[in-house]
């Protein structure tokens, strides 16, 4: 036979077997229908199929879009949320089950939105800056209905359900004045970094993660072991846990696919896809009544917006973060921003927008947008305004109706150095559990980051306090405590 022969042959064969397998293998991206996923439930674990984001670098994705390809640029927030969506869904009865339930409830994400509406875009843009999977901008509707205030049975907190420990290893405060576990903001920095501690912790399953988020991290691993003894893998679906974490996880996935699949019996809410509100830092004490003058937002909008604030003044060593009902330009516009927190530029010679960005601690965008700014060329004596604080008057109402109600200064905390060697095993989460200190206070004491890795063997350095010294015991002033009562200013939001 001709080498020309066996050539045409070969690329016949080929020609075959390509067809073949694309009429007996579906494309794996494409989506089931709605009414289809119902047929493919049964009453068996399937195989698993990790629930991971989409493995694809920047660089891969950037190599793949041509110049003349632009992203998609998406007008609705919920839209582009659904199409960020990145878990693939396996099913399962328990899956269904939750399916089921949301179905009888079509308007429960319409009803949900509108509590989550002044705090979702930011939501979604801390967790496109970490790099995490969008789907988890579901869990705090999972987690609390989106109630900022609600408390659990078990003591768990805000949106993301934190509790206190939990909260406070990962840089969340809580005291008479502040409990940052209903700041949504700030507690979704936390939530969202012990997700990822979560992930790392176990090997990358996200299923595995959500898991411990909701019951623990002990538990979890315990169930993953008694798996593996009995022979199977160790698969989330394949785990004895609490019926509570058990159909916990599948809620988020059911919630995940109907948004994925568009399903016709399910409603989405609208967003304008951008910031409807504006976090300002005051960098000092303030009094809700004062701020309610200056901004023009009425106090109890304000108390609204900012449910972790638990009186009617900021705590004496903060934090003096505001959310305001503002989008960025309407707080640009405002006689507020204008007065306190805009000062001025004049451009001198080589300015360009970049280096003012970088020297103010702005965006080159932001820079452009305050100052009306459509091209990025600069004239040298122009004046641009500036996105700084201005120093501001005392934002406090003196509430005391005597000195002897003044509240004492509290003394500052003295602290010693410890060191401690780091042991097999050992995690940062672990280390600031057993010495009650703040993870993140454990990544600046020795200029670690969240991924870095521990070596045992390897020294620790951490800050902790001094043993207290027993105070004398002095008799109680009953008649001073009674006055309190009498006297004391109604400091309830």
């Amino acid at each position: 036979m001709s080498i020309h022969l066996r050539r045409i042959l070969l690329c016949i064969g080929l020609l075959v077997l390509t067809a073949c397998q694309s009429t007996s293998t579906p494309h794996q991206n494409a989506p089931a229908e709605p009414h289809e996923i119902a047929a493919l439930f049964n009453q068996t674990t399937p195989e698993y199929k990790p629930y991971l984001a989409d493995k694809k670098t920047q660089e891969d994705i950037h190599s793949s879009i041509t110049p003349e390809v632009r992203p998609i640029v998406y007008d609705d927030l919920w839209q582009e949320i659904i199409a960020s969506l990145a878990f693939d869904i396996v099913p399962t009865p328990r899956l269904q089950k939750r399916i089921d339930w949301y179905l009888k409830q079509p308007d429960y994400l319409l009803k949900v939105n509108k509590r989550a509406k002044p705090y979702l875009f930011h939501i979604a843009e801390k967790i496109k800056q970490k790099g995490l999977p969008m789907d988890m901008v579901l869990l705090p509707f999972v987690e609390s209905d989106f109630r900022p205030k609600v408390h659990s049975s078990q003591s768990a907190v805000g949106i993301w359900q934190l509790m206190d420990s939990t909260a406070y290893h990962f840089g969340v405060t809580t005291d008479e004045w502040y409990d940052g576990r209903q700041d949504v903001l700030a507690s979704t920095d936390a939530a969202l970094d012990y997700l990822v501690y979560l992930y790392q912790r176990f090997n990358d399953d996200w299923l595995h993660a959500l898991a411990a988020y909701n019951t623990g991290e002990g538990r979890v691993k315990k169930a993953i072991r008694k798996s593996k003894k009995q022979g199977k893998h160790g698969y989330f679906w394949q785990l004895k846990l609490p019926s509570e974490t058990a159909d916990y996880v599948p809620k988020l996935l059911a919630l995940s696919y109907l948004l994925q699949a568009k399903h016709p019996n399910f409603k989405v809410p609208k967003l304008p896809n951008y910031a409807l509100t504006s976090e300002v830092d005051f960098a000092q004490r303030f009094d809700f009544s004062v701020l309610a003058s200056l901004t023009g937002v009425s106090k109890k909008q304000l108390h609204q917006l900012n449910p972790g604030y638990l009186q009617h003044q900021s705590a004496p060593e903060g934090p003096h973060k505001v959310l305001l009902p503002l989008t960025e330009k309407q707080l640009w516009q405002s006689d507020f921003f204008q007065n306190y927190f805009s000062q001025t530029y004049t451009v001198v010679k080589n300015d360009t927008f970049y280096g003012l960005a970088r020297r103010f601690n702005t965006s080159v965008n932001t820079l452009m947008a305050l100052n009306n700014k459509q091209t990025s060329l600069l004239k040298v004596g122009e004046v641009l305004k500036i996105k700084k604080a201005q120093p501001l008057d005392n934002l406090m109402l003196e509430y005391q109706v005597s000195p002897y109600l003044a509240q004492e200064e509290k003394q500052p905390v003295l602290t010693m150095e410890h060191e401690y060697i780091i042991q097999n095993g050992d995690s940062l989460w672990e280390i600031s559990k057993k010495f009650n200190v703040p993870v993140k206070d454990l990544l600046t004491w020795n200029n670690l980051k969240s991924t870095s890795l521990l070596k045992p063997g390897k020294k620790l350095l951490l800050h902790l306090p001094r043993p207290a010294q027993t105070p004398k015991k002095s008799e109680p002033k009953k008649f001073l405590s009674e006055l309190e009562q009498l006297v004391k200013p109604n400091t309830s939001p």
